[in-house]
């Protein structure tokens, strides 16, 4: 068993709805005690390194529940039936968890997923297409259909064609002199009347690939002009909150970045999560999050990938 090395975003997707909570009464949505979901998230990637299928199946948690390990475990869904067609073809994705792998093959396939096997407390599973016979093509559509035996889901996703960064660069940091940290600029040639939505991952030497908060934009402010914006890195999960360091490139390192460029579902999806996340607390508003999966929650998307490795200095 071999594995190509690539980055992919992992994000479990297993609660989508926030609560509304006012100063003077509770509000609770009436959804929030409903049947438990199929949640799908799925990708296909083209571009510099581009990627097979492979699709995430879970179950939806209830609202209230405290997370842990083996409630996670037991939310993979198992035994499902899943392909996807480009038009031309059609794969079957076989279904693999970190324990059914050979110690040896383990770190092969978490490079693949995104994830470190070792800090994984639970039997992560995914389904894939371990034959690599569909690889993400620029402009092609990509049909998913998941079936289990109650439930059939469909999602279509597009692969957009990509736009690159035109260049990156560092500089030093606004504020108080500093070096040991930098801060990446980029510009960005917008092509002209059609939307066009980007999102962005980072990493940090060998380490893994890292989402940041507020990782989308869309081009309404820029629509086909050259737009030049700074770039933060990424926090690793759980990582203390620093004002002096954050967003910031420790000068010495080696910076990838991982530049996407996204279809409007994608966008809708990560930009209604990413609100209801940070939209908390007692004036917050309930956030219902979009998806494209008729039949259940999640997302099925298609992305055309650039990367970009520097090292960080002025």
């Amino acid at each position: 068993m071999t594995f190509q090395r690539f980055a992919v975003p992992i994000a479990l997707t297993t609660c989508l709805l926030l609560w509304l909570a006012s100063c003077e009464e509770e509000f609770t949505p009436p959804v929030v005690n409903a049947e438990n979901q199929l949640v799908v998230e799925g990708y296909i990637e083209a571009g510099d390194r581009p990627t097979p299928p492979y699709v995430l199946l879970t179950r939806s948690f209830p609202f209230f529940s405290k997370l842990s390990a083996e409630q996670l475990d037991e939310s993979f869904v198992h035994d499902a039936e899943i392909t996807v067609s480009d038009g031309s073809q059609t794969v079957v994705l076989t279904e693999l968890c970190l324990q059914e792998i050979p110690p040896e093959f383990r770190d092969q396939v978490g490079q693949f997923l995104g994830l470190n096997p070792d800090s994984i407390g639970f039997n992560f599973c995914a389904y894939l297409d371990l034959s690599f016979t569909m690889l993400g093509e620029e402009g092609k559509t990509y049909l998913l259909e998941v079936k289990t035996a109650n439930e059939t889901l469909r999602a279509t996703t597009t692969i957009p064609y990509a736009v690159p960064l035109d260049s990156l660069f560092f500089q030093p940091p606004p504020g108080e002199p500093n070096d040991t940290l930098a801060q990446l600029v980029v510009d960005l040639q917008d092509p002209p009347g059609v939307p066009n939505y980007y999102r962005y991952f980072t990493q940090e030497n060998d380490g893994p690939f890292l989402r940041p908060f507020g990782s989308i934009t869309d081009d309404l402010l820029f629509d086909g002009q050259l737009f030049e914006f700074p770039l933060a890195k990424a926090a690793a999960p759980g990582e203390d909150f620093d004002f002096e360091t954050f967003g910031l490139y420790r000068l010495g390192t080696r910076a990838t970045i991982k530049w996407m460029t996204i279809d409007a579902d994608q966008f809708n999806f990560w930009n209604t999560l990413e609100f209801s996340r940070s939209n908390q607390g007692p004036f917050s508003s309930y956030t219902r999050v979009d998806h494209n999966i008729e039949g259940g929650l999640g997302i099925w998307g298609g992305i055309a990938a650039r990367y970009y490795e520097r090292e960080v200095r002025y």
